[in-house]
């Protein structure tokens, strides 16, 4: 691995994407609600457009008031298309220059946004002045501005590399389901999902070949989570960082927590290779199978802030002093294997429009697996189950 394009001096990122095809990165300020563009092809480093850098900082905002001026960006699949929703309303840049995003419902507001893998489709979660609990998504179709209905989900979408299928989170306070989808104009979730313990998880990501995918999260604490594909098993979980106190929270247990960025995973074209950025400006490169770690020193004393991978293989790290790292010399992605979704699919089966999730989803959290109505009978959890668990057995055996 080599830096190939370095860029200083401008302002922290705290989140990166990458266009799935294109060298093209958006990069979001982690001071105030901005958005760049930047252009990596030739492997270097070009911005070619910038919105939102006189906003006022974000400075003492924390929790939701943050949450809800953080912009939301989405790549078009195929095209030089960045759907962005800020605080001026859901706009599309292209190389031409920025323009309202025509066909959506008067007044709609998301906090999520993402196209389907072919393009055709926007899918929009809702925003906060709909009961999400009770509103479903919209999927709204690009050509016509036609509005459907889909399922609720509020996370991001990943798509399986293979293409065929994708996967989103449904969070709650309490859990948060990652379902899997055949992808059309809206969603169609399948019955096979991870249930993952509290909320505030980010987006999971696929490796190249599609054999692992990784999440981080949570609201409490920075937990990694790998789980192989197709089979959902969890092959590693460790909490980056210190753990949540189980007593009050101090003062330096935040400050080591804040140091952590949320954003701060990749994998690469190498498969089963996990990179983790950390707050010592370490790159650190894990095989996922062997759970070997090998640290690459790439921004002593200035902490990663951000990570992604390009569409053409490259690395791409933010760091601290606001400088922006492209890190190239990696060997050729292996094609993704389509008989992991196969498989997936075969396993799987659609749940009916309307269906209730709860009498459908079969449930695993990468050890053990619950059947429809399962967990609406358990009556026992240890002290080391996940929160949900022992919630659940607490509401189920109240009144015994």
């Amino acid at each position: 691995m080599e830096i190939v394009a370095r860029i200083g001096g401008g302002s922290p990122v705290g989140r990166l994407m990458c266009h799935p095809r294109l060298p093209l990165i958006a990069a979001l300020d982690s001071e105030r609600p901005a958005v760049r563009v930047w252009d990596v092809g030739g492997q270097r480093l070009r911005e070619v457009w910038r919105a939102g850098a006189e906003s006022d900082v974000y400075g003492d905002e924390h929790g939701w008031a943050k949450f809800q001026r953080i912009p939301v960006v989405a790549w078009h699949p195929d095209q030089p298309w960045l759907v962005v929703k800020n605080e001026d309303g859901v706009l599309l840049w292209t190389p031409s220059g920025l323009s309202e995003l025509d066909g959506l419902p008067p007044g709609a507001s998301y906090h999520n946004l993402a196209f389907s893998p072919d393009g055709s489709t926007l899918w929009a979660a809702p925003g906060d002045e709909i009961n999400s609990w009770e509103y479903s998504s919209h999927a709204i179709d690009v050509a016509s501005g036609a509005v459907h209905a889909g399922r609720h989900w509020d996370t991001g979408v990943a798509v399986h590399p293979a293409g065929g299928l994708v996967a989103t989170l449904s969070s709650d306070q309490g859990a948060t389901h990652m379902l899997f989808a055949r992808p059309s104009q809206v969603m169609r979730v399948l019955n096979r999902a991870l249930i993952l313990d509290a909320d505030g998880y980010r987006t999971p990501v696929f490796s190249s070949d599609g054999r692992y995918f990784a999440i981080r999260g949570s609201a409490y604490e920075h937990t990694l989570e790998v789980f192989e594909f197709p089979t959902l098993r969890r092959v590693l979980g460790t909490v980056l960082g210190e753990p949540y106190p189980s007593d009050e929270v101090s003062d330096e247990w935040w400050e080591q927590h804040e140091a952590w960025s949320a954003h701060n995973i990749a994998f690469g074209t190498r498969p089963g290779v996990l990179w983790i950025g950390t707050p010592a400006g370490t790159l650190i490169e894990l095989d996922v199978g062997t759970q070997e770690a090998v640290g690459h020193d790439l921004l002593a004393g200035a902490g990663i802030t951000a990570l992604s991978a390009t569409a053409t293989g490259e690395l791409i790290v933010a760091g601290g002093a606001g400088e922006l790292v492209l890190v190239a010399g990696f060997p050729a992605a292996e094609p993704a294997a389509g008989s992991t979704v196969a498989e997936f699919l075969a396993d799987a089966s659609d749940i009916p429009d309307g269906g209730n999730l709860d009498e459908h989803l079969i449930l695993t959290d990468g050890t053990r697996t619950w059947q429809p109505g399962d967990l609406d009978t358990a009556s026992a959890a240890a002290d080391t189950d996940p929160t949900w668990l022992r919630l659940k057995v607490a509401i189920n055996t109240l009144g015994e």
